[in-house]
């Protein structure tokens, strides 16, 4: 209700080839109070001129846009307003997809089969800030498999490294330093590691990590 920062509506652009969905989706964004739609795109090339235009704070993109990748479109949205939070719809419920998003810089993982009153739910919690994966996802066997065994999960030699860095208790930024990646690469492999692990903060997944034997408990100076 009225917590969100300024009160003013957080303005979404919607980026998917599917109009019906779309014109759906703007019209539910527009009915609420805490919303507004920025408009819609239905090519990658539209939603990075619509992004950097009309600088939204919340993008929903389609994974599949036609030929384009939603993953590779995102990529180039978080490039033109790396503030804005990327919310990936998609018919997949493979929790590959859900790493493969969190890598791209996305924020949410919504199936495109759930309900509008749960695309709004979620819309509205990632605002807060962190890594979110619709409840319908998966259904139970596989979320408690993508959140709840981390040893399955496996992490990448990449997100490891990450990883013992975060132990370190560097912040996102200087671990992209140290490993020559950029940002928001950096913050794509945070993302990946929180969805792993089954956590939703730096602290939880260091500690969880630590728990488990993945880094160590960092004494050394």
């Amino acid at each position: 209700m009225g917590e969100h920062r300024d009160s003013s509506p957080t303005r979404v652009l919607i980026v998917d080839d599917h109009r019906t969905f779309a014109e759906l989706l703007a019209f539910a964004l527009g009915s609420q109070p805490d919303f507004d739609c920025a408009g819609c795109a239905a090519t990658g090339s539209a939603a990075v001129e619509l992004t950097a235009r009309e600088r939204p704070d919340m993008v929903v993109m389609d994974i599949s846009l036609g030929r384009e990748s939603g993953l590779d479109v995102t990529r180039r949205v978080r490039d033109a307003a790396p503030s804005a939070i990327v919310v990936i719809v998609s018919a997949h419920r493979d929790p590959d997809w859900v790493v493969r998003a969190a890598q791209a810089g996305a924020s949410a993982f919504v199936p495109k089969s759930g309900s509008l009153e749960e695309m709004l739910t979620v819309l509205r919690e990632v605002r807060q800030g962190s890594m979110l994966v619709s409840a319908s996802t998966f259904g139970d066997a596989g979320r408690s498999q993508a959140t709840d065994e981390p040893g399955a999960a496996g992490l990448t030699a990449r997100e490891s490294e990450v990883l013992g860095l975060m132990g370190k208790g560097l912040a996102p930024a200087a671990i992209a330093r140290l490993l020559g990646i950029s940002v928001n690469t950096c913050r794509g492999y945070v993302k990946a590691i929180h969805l792993k692990l089954g956590v939703r903060s730096k602290l939880e997944a260091v500690v969880k990590a630590q728990r488990l034997g993945l880094v160590e408990t960092g004494t050394d100076g």
